[in-house]
């Protein structure tokens, strides 16, 4: 993890409180020290945010049906291995988080609702979060009704745009490549509004912005194929124009 290198020891812990640090305090417990001394950085501190309320959340949504299943354990360790390729020691961390938030007293809204709070200068990163946790809640082929409502939940806790909880039914459920759901426009809006809502998105989503707000660089890859998700749907409307 980015933030790990620089520390996510007692500091981090301490200065993010709640139960995002909670958490990290009850799995590292007495180990909690700030080695060399220095306080991390606000960039650090969210993205040891980010991960420790994601995989407690991927905990809720797995568990929202009252099982945990096959599917979704090995989701979680696909995420774990192949998306964020983490090393031996920060797969275990993430796993500890997983199996304590699964059975903990907090509920997802609260580390939803903590994590919107310390990332609500960076709305692009929660849309982000919000898009892996359906891609587990699909692990096993459906959406549960319990897990469909912390879905719907979270999009209002985020803040962010509610046709995403219809958007990533489609691309989950159905499979399909709605270019203009992916770009949250309207098929019957101008041309030149789709377009600036697409100049506005490709600038919110770039790599780079995302990097620099505190998205940790593991997601970079996730970053990456949002980016081109955006520029690819936009391609599709712009080729649709040309031929009207």
């Amino acid at each position: 993890m980015s933030f790990w290198k620089a520390g996510i020891g007692g500091m981090i812990g301490f200065t993010i409180g709640g139960p995002i640090g909670g958490i990290l305090g009850a799995i590292i417990g007495s180990k909690l020290s700030d080695d060399d001394g220095r306080r991390p950085s606000n960039n650090q501190k969210n993205q040891a945010a980010f991960f420790i309320a994601l995989f407690a959340c991927f905990a809720k949504i797995a568990k929202a049906d009252g099982r945990v299943s096959k599917e979704e354990i090995n989701k979680v360790d696909q995420f774990i291995k192949e998306r964020f390729n983490f090393p031996p020691d920060q797969r275990a961390f993430a796993i500890q988080v997983f199996n304590h938030a699964k059975d903990d007293r907090n509920s997802f809204e609260a580390y939803a609702k903590q994590l919107a709070s310390l990332l609500a200068s960076n709305p692009s990163s929660l849309v982000m979060f919000y898009e892996l946790l359906f891609e587990l809640s699909m692990a096993d082929g459906r959406l549960d009704k319990a897990e469909e409502a912390l879905l719907i939940s979270a999009i209002n806790i985020f803040n962010i745009d509610p046709n995403l909880f219809e958007t990533n039914k489609k691309k989950f459920v159905a499979n399909l490549n709605n270019a203009y759901s992916i770009l949250g426009v309207d098929e019957s809006m101008s041309f030149n509004e789709i377009k600036k809502t697409y100049q506005r998105k490709r600038k919110e989503f770039h790599p780079d912005t995302l990097i620099s707000k505190g998205l940790p660089d593991e997601l970079l890859d996730k970053a990456k194929e949002k980016f081109i998700e955006i520029q690819t749907a936009f391609e599709e409307i712009e080729k649709k124009n040309k031929l009207n």
